[in-house]
């Protein structure tokens, strides 16, 4: 992923978890998070669990989510160039007169007795402002402290901070349930257009041995007439879908429970799978018998010349070397589901 795919999906991520988004620019987002985002990135469980308990209002984190480091920060430095010129002319001019103008104005007897009474002052206001901070701790109206840095995460591909949104998406969004949204102008006020729910079903299929290849498969099955389609994801792309039901919709009835339609789904993957061409099986198993035969040849005389002591370890070492190789080179095929859903679509029956 490049930088700018990088910014989109951070953009939709936060859009869809509700955050708030303080700045933005074609190289960072400056963001305050929104309960459900701060549980996913902040690692904070006792705090959440405080939260929980109390039933209190969260205070959630504001974090600095740079998606391009380098433009960000030669933004921010030619910004932070020009800001410091400023205050530091401002303090050199504007200091120096204000000082110059102070001493000259003020009467001696004033200074004197500025400078006798200031303890005094500074000593008095000292628990005055303790106690103000106490109570406003008390009630929860601590103000917050505008100079509190913000925390950075440069957001690249690897990144901590990008593996834990992309974690986060995957729960969120591992299960679904959404409407196809009609088109309105098609749309009689007083019809209803019926919706048939399918489920949809994307798995990644891996073939392993000592290599790997992976294939993802998008199956969908109508629970009103069990028709199974293959590349459904391809299908709903040019939809739109709605988590909420639209109007003027109704949803028909279904035929068919979630169970049986994933077995059907189990079904199509299998006969899919018996299709494909096992070349690389039978050459990995070739490769298994000829290591597991090396390990032979090297481990059985050290077995039978060590002694009794050395035998036994000598064996376990050997036999976890074997498992370790048939790790390795054996031969699978293995089916993971990585998400779902029900669709209510218009225009599949």
């Amino acid at each position: 992923m490049n930088a700018k795919q990088i910014h989109r999906f951070v953009e939709r991520y936060l859009e869809a978890t509700g955050c708030t988004i303080l700045e933005k620019s074609p190289a960072h987002f400056k963001v305050k998070l929104s309960p459900a985002a701060d549980r996913e990135l902040t690692n904070r469980p006792y705090y959440w669990s405080f939260v929980d308990r109390t039933g209190i209002e969260p205070e959630t984190m504001t974090l600095l989510l740079v998606t391009d480091p380098a433009k960000y920060d030669a933004m921010n430095g030619a910004d932070s160039a020009a800001a410091q010129g400023g205050r530091t002319e401002g303090r050199t001019e504007g200091g120096a007169a204000g000082a110059t103008a102070n001493a000259a104005d003020a009467p001696k007897g004033d200074q004197s007795g500025a400078g006798d009474g200031a303890p005094s002052a500074q000593a008095n206001a000292a628990p005055e402002q303790a106690g103000m901070a106490v109570l406003s701790r008390a009630f929860g109206l601590a103000p917050m402290n505008p100079g509190v840095r913000t925390p950075r995460d440069d957001l690249y591909f690897g990144s901590r901070r990008l593996e834990q949104i992309f974690a986060a998406a995957r729960r969120g969004g591992r299960f679904v349930c959404l409407f196809q949204q009609p088109d309105e102008r098609a749309l009689h006020p007083y019809d209803s257009h019926p919706c048939t729910p399918w489920l949809g079903v994307n798995v990644k299929v891996g073939f392993v041995c000592d290599l790997k290849r992976e294939e993802m498969h998008a199956f969908g099955v109508s629970l009103a007439t069990g028709t199974v389609v293959e590349q459904f994801f391809d299908r709903l792309q040019g939809l739109r879908l709605t988590p909420r039901l639209p109007a003027n919709v109704h949803i028909t009835g279904a035929s068919l429970s979630i169970r049986k339609a994933a077995d059907l789904i189990e079904q199509a993957l299998m006969r899919k799978l018996r299709a494909c061409d096992y070349g690389w099986a039978a050459a990995a198993n070739e490769r298994l018998k000829e290591e597991l035969a090396q390990l032979a040849h090297y481990y059985e005389p050290l077995i039978e010349a060590a002694d009794d002591e050395r035998k036994a370890e000598i064996a376990a070492q050997y036999e976890a070397r074997k498992e370790e190789i048939r790790w390795q080179l054996k031969p699978r095929v293995t089916a993971e589901i990585v998400n779902a859903g029900l669709f209510h679509l218009t225009g599949l029956a």
